[in-house]
């Protein structure tokens, strides 16, 4: 069984996900530094799985990194096919389209696998570190499964994705910024996870420790 609440978080989730993939087509500038605008929204699906992990246990969390995976697969793949349908004579507006829709495979394979490895070693940190510390210290658990999620994301997506495109140097530099970036932004918001964690164990009347419990990641359906 799952609440509303619960399937709210869910379509928050998918929606963040769906959301970043818009949004990383436009390069940014702060400063000296050059980002993608997914950076806006894509550290959020990492505070809800954080939140959701936290009060309804890894299995919850589990359930709600494949739906967002199959429905991000599911978004990207129609922009795929309707990229690839030619466009009617009087449609002017091609290249734009392209420039949002037409992710190349590399970088799209790129990008799923890095979300499926970095969001469950988001929440198999938050799991195993809530255990250790007996509930306590959510402040910490939140921000080093973001670090640990996040890195493993990185390491893995720039790489596969801008291997022999980008310079090496480069490449580090980039992970290194988005690591520190969305910890940052972590930290910032933290104040305000607490308080939707809190509330959510007041209202839902749960607070899951995930005791022996199988961390298989495919067991989907395994509640």
């Amino acid at each position: 069984m799952v609440s509303v609440l619960f399937m709210l978080f869910s379509i928050l989730f998918c929606v963040c996900l769906i959301t970043a993939n818009v949004l990383e087509t436009k390069q940014i500038q702060v400063g000296a530094i050059s980002l993608t605008g997914g950076l806006i929204v894509f550290p959020v699906s990492y505070i809800i799985n954080d939140c959701v992990c936290e009060v309804w246990g890894y299995r919850k969390a589990r359930l709600l990194i494949w739906v967002g995976f199959l429905m991000n697969f599911f978004f990207v793949s129609l922009g795929a096919l309707c990229d690839w349908i030619p466009g009617a004579s009087y449609w002017t507006n091609d290249a734009g389209f392209h420039a949002i829709f037409g992710l190349a495979p590399r970088i799209a394979a790129a990008s799923f696998i890095a979300f499926l490895v970095g969001s469950f070693v988001n929440a198999y940190v938050m799991s195993r570190m809530k255990i250790r510390d007996g509930g306590r210290h959510f402040s910490s658990r939140a921000i080093w499964s973001t670090v640990l999620g996040e890195s493993a994301d990185s390491l893995i997506f720039f790489p596969l994705a801008l291997s022999g495109i980008v310079p090496t140097v480069e490449l580090f530099k980039l992970m290194i910024w988005q690591v520190l970036l969305k910890t940052v932004y972590e930290i910032i918001v933290l104040p305000i996870t607490i308080c939707v964690v809190k509330a959510l164990k007041d209202h839902e009347g749960e607070d899951v420790y995930d005791e022996g419990i199988s961390y298989n990641v495919l067991k989907i359906f395994n509640l």
